[in-house]
């Protein structure tokens, strides 16, 4: 592990910086400045939140349209390109005069930070490794992780001292001045993956082919995964956007439930590079069944938890699925479809979770104003994930034929 390490730094690295400052287009990151910019602009939390959701839904749309540019544009252009755009939203947001323009700097917020940074770094590595793509994608991965470590308390920080706009044009310098060079220097050459890996020796995936976007859309396999690729985007953001409601159904603090952020980024960090090593060593398609079962069981903890450590665990849970599903979807979508328009392919499942992410809020939202509490809703949820591990098992199942039949010497 030391060897891969040492030998592959540059390319891992990459794709581990690229997932840490996608933070600056997440959902969690910028709610930390969700106060400042409602009273900034003078909007309520429903205009904040349909903002918000508009955003996401046109960035996910846009990475469907153009994710590909994976594909086909060399990533030491492509990559400092999206910085630029990225840095450019970041300043947008703290100099926008009106809340159409909020929405632009949001709309490239989400594009560049929660779709393109992380889309780019893991179609990176799954193109780039074979025969340790579990590991790399974990690796990579892992900066994800690590931005939920690092970047709140500084951030809350320098916006007490210098304000929240002076922040954001801070982190738009630093994008445009020197992540964006770094990232040429980084992407100056390209890398030509090595090993045969689980997934056959030329790149290809079932079938012995190349899959492209509209092939995987006609395909049995894309539809029966949706409730699987779903639910994770879905839970795992309703179940943070929802902190306050839990904690005033519960009778808990917020400062009592913030250790459950470090609990929920130390887990998906180990559970995430145990999941690349099963990858590696098993085929991801064997992950596939158990993806949904931590998750299952940590939302519907949270209906009966009384005690705030009920919470802890809740997270941990969830948390070990989230870890998983990054190392499942970053080899999976591979060693299925091939590595020839991963760019694509993994836009198309990119775009799933995005979207789940950003109906979810509206959805359990509504169900609270209709009178059912979230913990209420939990178990719901929870039953979801039960069905969708049996959904699993059927793909597991069905899938494992052609995977063996691609992998034979023709």
């Amino acid at each position: 592990m030391l060897t891969f390490l040492r030998e592959n730094s540059r390319w891992l690295g990459t794709g581990f910086l690229l997932t840490v400052m996608a933070s600056f287009g997440q959902t969690w990151f910028i709610s930390l400045f969700a106060g400042e910019i409602r009273s900034a602009h003078g909007i309520s939390d429903g205009t904040w939140g349909g903002l918000y959701t508009v955003a996401t839904l046109a960035s996910a749309a846009l990475l469907f349209w153009r994710g590909s540019l994976a594909d086909t544009i060399p990533l030491g252009r492509l990559a400092p390109v999206i910085c630029l755009c990225f840095a450019v939203s970041c300043a947008t947001l703290a100099l926008a005069p009106n809340i159409f323009v909020l929405c632009l700097a949001l709309f490239g917020l989400r594009f560049c930070g929660q779709g393109m940074f992380g889309h780019i770094a893991m179609t990176a590595m799954g193109r780039w490794f074979r025969e340790y793509r579990g590991r790399a994608v974990s690796i990579a991965g892992f900066g994800h992780a690590f931005g939920e470590m690092i970047w709140p308390l500084p951030a809350i920080l320098i916006a007490g001292m210098a304000g929240w706009k002076l922040t954001w044009l801070g982190i738009a310098a630093f994008l445009a001045l020197v992540f964006a060079p770094m990232l040429m220097a980084l992407l100056a050459t390209d890398r030509v993956p090595q090993g045969s890996g689980a997934g056959g020796s030329s790149g290809v995936g079932i079938r012995g082919r190349h899959w492209e976007r509209r092939d995987v859309m006609r395909h049995w396999l894309f539809p029966a995964l949706l409730p699987i690729l779903l639910a994770p985007g879905f839970i795992g953001t309703v179940v943070f956007f929802h902190q306050v409601h839990i904690a005033e159904i519960k009778g808990w603090t917020l400062a009592q439930m913030a250790p459950g952020y470090v609990v929920f980024a130390s887990v998906t960090t180990v559970c995430a590079l145990i999941a690349g090593w099963v990858a590696d060593r098993f085929g991801p398609v064997n992950l596939l069944p158990m993806l949904l079962v931590p998750m299952g069981l940590g939302v519907t903890i949270v209906l009966p938890a009384d005690a705030v450590s009920g919470w802890f665990l809740a997270l941990a849970l969830i948390g070990m699925t989230q870890g998983m599903a990054g190392a499942l979807w970053g080899t999976f979508l591979p060693q299925v479809y091939g590595t020839k328009h991963l760019g694509a392919v993994r836009a198309l499942g990119t775009t799933v979770m995005v979207v789940s992410s950003a109906i979810g809020p509206g959805i359990t939202g509504l169900l609270i104003n209709l009178g059912y509490s979230f913990p209420v809703q939990a178990p719901g949820m929870g039953l979801w994930c039960l069905l969708a591990t049996g959904l699993g098992f059927w793909i597991r199942a069905r899938l494992k034929p052609e995977l063996i039949s691609s992998a034979q010497p023709t």
